[in-house]
């Protein structure tokens, strides 16, 4: 199976074929994959070359003169390094743009932490009015970059990682998915932690809701999994974790309920190991997620990890 990155490149280059608005700003990385889109469209593929905060001020730029800018580079340098060009040059400005990232919380961890981001989604949450898309597997990631660029002129983030669940479910850019029921709590699986979540809640009665898009936050399928399943609530996410406890909380505000988070920890893993083993560090390995879950819904202690 192809993994989201490699499904962005032919889709991008359909969008350049189909929607003259569409412009393609790239600091370096990803540009030879889009060597030939940029030959068909030179004025519409830009390299700007390693120089991310310039990458969104040209993406800004382009999206003052009515253009549609996609900017694409690794998630630690699209949100984190250029974080004051995102702040000012789009969300002052009033100006919108997609932006999608590539190496997630720690796809690559031969690169290391410069090349990690476990935070961008909290990050990008101290600004007002951005979407943010986390597909768990290519074909969702097509549909919700499909949806983004046509998205108006808004401010998106679609969050690409080489983790994918096995099949696709048919997302639409707005609502949780509800995929279990049960009656002991509700679990919220991000993108790409479905099938984990799935394989380490089997046999437990809750219910398990799938998200792809997080911002906004769908807090009337919570509140709706909640009427039959409890309020006690718990969310794996594959970045920050925590990052959306105060969003389910403000959307159960009226009711008494539990929250858990669960995702990557703060403290660095000062070691390169492979994606399975930084999962494993994190709590989120099936054995983990099975641990702290099923101790959480029944009220036991080991739901304070994360």
């Amino acid at each position: 199976m192809d993994t989201m990155r490699d499904r962005f490149v032919p889709v991008v280059s359909r969008l350049l074929d189909e929607d003259p608005r569409v412009a393609v700003v790239l600091a370096e990385i990803g540009a030879a994959s889009l060597a030939e889109a940029q030959l068909r469209h030179p004025e519409r593929v830009i390299n700007v070359g390693i120089r991310e905060q310039l990458l969104v001020g040209a993406g800004a730029g382009l999206a003052l003169t009515g253009m549609r800018p996609v900017l694409h580079t690794f998630a630690s340098f699209l949100v984190e390094r250029p974080f004051e060009q995102v702040k000012l040059d789009l969300g002052h400005q009033g100006v919108g743009a997609v932006l999608v990232s590539a190496a997630a919380s720690f796809d690559w961890p031969a690169g290391g932490l410069t090349h990690m981001a476990p935070g961008d989604v909290a990050l990008l949450d101290t600004l007002d009015g951005w979407t943010v898309h986390v597909p768990g597997h290519p074909d969702e990631a097509e549909t919700l970059l499909r949806h983004a660029v046509a998205a108006g002129d808004d401010k998106v983030y679609v969050r690409l990682s080489v983790q994918s669940n096995a099949d696709a479910l048919p997302v639409d850019g707005e609502r949780f998915l509800p995929v279990r029921e049960g009656r002991s709590g509700v679990v919220v699986a991000v993108g790409p932690m479905l099938d984990s979540v799935l394989d380490a809640t089997e046999g437990l009665d809750v219910t398990v809701l799938y998200a792809t898009t997080v911002r906004p936050f769908d807090a009337t399928a919570l509140r709706r999994a909640t009427r039959t399943a409890g309020t006690d609530v718990v969310l794996v996410e594959p970045y920050l974790a925590g990052t959306s406890t105060a969003a389910a909380n403000d959307a159960l505000a009226d009711v008494p309920h539990r929250v858990l988070g669960l995702g990557v920890a703060r403290p660095e893993l000062r070691r390169y190991g492979t994606v399975e083993e930084h999962l494993a560090a994190h709590g989120l390995d099936v054995r983990s997620l099975r641990e702290c879950i099923d101790g959480f819904v029944r009220g036991g202690r080991a739901g304070t990890r994360g």
